[in-house]
Order: C-alpha cells, then structure tokens, then sequence
C-alpha cells in the first residue's frame, strides 16, 4: 500500500512559518518536523532545512541540493549494485534511489536513531529489502571497514552536519582516503558541502578531495543556495563526448524531471580546471 500522508490540523503550534507537527529531543540536540503549504520539512532546531517532502507528490525531489545530489547520472548512467549513505536525514535521496533503481542495494548510516524513527513515520521512509539502516558514526564505520569493505561500492553519499559544521569523525582527510577505499574503480563519492566557495572548511575539504582522487573532482554550488556538491570519482574512464553528454543531459530531465541540463552547465562553468577530466576528448 502506498505511504499516504496527511496535514495535521488538530495542536496548533507554529514555528518556522510553518505548523509544529512534531518536536522531540535527543543526546545531539532537537528534532522538529514543520508542515508549510504543502511541504513538510525536517529541521534540527534552526529554519534551515535538512529535508522536505511534497506532500501531495512525495516522489518528487522538493530541495535544490537533494535533486543536484543525484548529478551522478550525468556520468554514470547505470546504478544496479551497492550504495553507501552517511546522514539520512528525512531520506529523500534514499527514497529516489530506491523507486528509480530497483536492482540497488543500500545500506545507510545514520548517527542519531530518532533520526531514523522520524524519517520512516513523518517522511514515508520504507521497511525495503533492498535497505539497510544502522546506528552508527559514519566516520568510524567506514574507517574500520577499509579492508573489509574494499571497492564494494558503486556510490558512497556523504551528507552529515552537527551542530559545527560537518561531523568531526568525517572532517579530516584520512576519512576521504578511506572513502576511496570503499568505492569501487568508476565509483563516485558525493558530499553536501555548505557554506559557500568562500567557507574556510569547503576550501580545506575540497582540498583533501582534490589530493584524494587526484582531482577528478568538480564542484555544483546548488542555486540561490549555500550548499555546493562535491562529485569525487574513483579511477574514472570518461564515458560521453560533449556533445553526447548536452543530449543525455535533456534525456534524464525528461525522465526524472530534475534540471540536468543546468546541472551540466553549472559544472561546466565552475570547473574550468578538472571537467575535461571526466569527458571524452
């Protein structure tokens, strides 16, 4: 049966502009879930959005940087293997997946286990076969599994703040190392950065990218939006010519109704150094 989702009336209390369904607290800080014409939204105790969901189309990617975290695809058309999240947040990007490959696995790591709770009974999160979620910091996960978990992923994602910035187990370049370590050769990484090209911490981090997969790495500053997204590639052999790329970029518009003609532009024109890296000459 499908996930229905309602607007609650009953209780009325306001934050953000919008109606407070849901507040609770954790050992990491506050949890609030805010409905707003129509959108649902997940916030961890400020206005800024950790995830939204349409509640009338909830298969639709409702935050810019969600929908320019899926420019994968410009460059790896298939996905029918193993994917690795860290944050879930309300689980948008997991729920695409999901729908839209249906021969992936994924497994995501998620530090706060209210967390999880909320995105299954707020933000329509399914009991899949196909997904796994586990308690645990992303950081230290990866890092003990290295070698045991080596080249077993086609996409690692990597989108998890706390109260500082991002997590402090994954802001350091020996977690970027082990990483590349758990992809798989023509693997991607994404990572949500937030703060802007000037941001000190996107400056070091994009650093560490670049020495870490020898700078096969381009950078999407998400429109009218502080978050830029990180592609890091693993050993990439470049699939598409130019010209081929433009027109499988209007190709996957039409079929998951998301901008990737902008998305190829925008990286185009803000990597001007590394994008002949990742086509075909």
């Amino acid at each position: 049966m499908p996930y229905r989702f309602k607007l609650v009336t009953a209780g009325v209390m306001y934050k953000y502009d919008g109606l407070l369904i849901h507040e609770s607290h954790d050992d990491e800080g506050i949890i609030e879930v805010i409905d707003y014409k129509g959108i649902r939204s997940l916030h961890f105790g400020s206005p800024s959005k950790q995830s939204s969901l349409i509640l009338n189309n909830p298969d639709q990617l409702a935050l810019n940087y969600v929908r320019a975290m899926t420019s994968w695809l410009l460059f790896k058309p298939t996905f029918d293997d193993q994917a690795l999240f860290v944050g879930l947040g309300g689980g948008s990007l997991v729920k695409h997946c999901l729908l839209h490959f249906p021969d992936s696995t994924l497994k995501v790591i998620e530090l706060r286990k209210s967390v999880i709770k909320i995105a299954r009974s707020h933000f329509g999160l399914p009991l899949d076969p196909r997904l796994k979620t586990l308690t645990d910091d992303g950081g230290a996960y990866i890092r003990q599994r290295r070698e045991s978990h080596r080249e077993q992923y086609s996409l690692l994602f990597i989108d998890a703040y706390d109260h500082d910035g991002i997590a402090s187990s994954i802001r350091n370049i020996a977690f970027f190392d082990d990483c590349k370590a758990l992809l798989k050769k023509n693997g991607v990484l994404m990572v949500n950065l937030w703060g802007g090209l000037q941001n000190p911490e996107f400056q070091l981090v994009s650093s560490w990218l670049g020495q870490v997969f020898n700078w096969q790495t381009l950078f999407l500053p998400v429109q009218d939006k502080s978050n830029i997204i990180v592609l890091a590639f693993n050993d990439y052999t470049p699939l598409y010519h130019l010209k081929d790329l433009r027109a499988h970029a209007l190709a996957l518009e039409q079929h998951y109704h998301i901008e990737y003609p902008v998305f190829l532009k925008d990286l185009r024109k803000y990597n001007a150094s590394t994008f002949d890296h990742v086509i075909k000459k």
